[in-house]
């Protein structure tokens, strides 16, 4: 195993919810089965093969009629609530989505390693331009960026601030770095 590249179960989890919300419980189980996973659960603090999480979303995305990058791209935004609830004291309740984004790599990421030593999420260098401008440096060699822009977009939600935040990816959303544009209107 050694070397295999694992990742925490609780992104297999909320990709089973994903998929049974956009389908149904059977879209799971199907899902599994086309990519020849013989495991029926994912538990919530294990860690799991990334190779797993990828077939399972490019079948998904290929099931669904939709590019890998704009299934991880909703996922990204669906998976908000559950992590603002499991990670809710990381965070002070008068953020909103600007402080969200310019503290989650001190706040967020580092609960996620302080709760689980093993989980690798990617790295986040959030530069302010001025008062209503973000620039998100997102680093991974999991080349996961769609779900970080999903997140971004699903931190506006949450907020009730989607009017007032656009998000801009400027770069390859393939790519090992990727920069993301973070305008807030006032």
């Amino acid at each position: 195993m050694g070397s295999q590249d694992l990742m925490h179960g609780s992104i297999f989890v909320l990709l089973k919810r994903y998929v049974e919300k956009e389908y149904d419980y059977s879209a799971w189980m199907k899902l599994l089965e086309k990519v020849g996973i013989e495991r029926t659960a994912y538990q919530m603090h294990e860690m799991y093969p990334t190779d797993e999480l990828f077939a399972l979303v490019h079948q998904a995305s290929e099931d669904m009629g939709i590019s890998a990058y704009d299934l991880m791209e909703q996922y990204g935004e669906f998976i908000v609530p559950d992590l603002l609830l499991m990670y809710k004291k990381y965070f002070k309740p008068e953020w909103r989505t600007y402080e969200m984004l310019l503290y989650t790599e001190e706040a967020m990421h580092g609960a996620v390693k302080k709760e689980d030593s093993r989980t690798s999420p990617p790295k986040l260098l959030v530069t302010k331009q001025g008062n209503s401008r973000l620039i998100i440096d997102y680093h991974s060699k999991r080349r996961m960026c769609g779900v970080a822009v999903g997140i971004v977009r699903g931190i506006a939600k949450y907020y009730n601030e989607s009017d007032k935040v656009q998000v801009t990816r400027l770069t390859d959303p393939y790519a090992e770095r990727v920069q993301i544009l973070v305008d807030f209107q006032k």
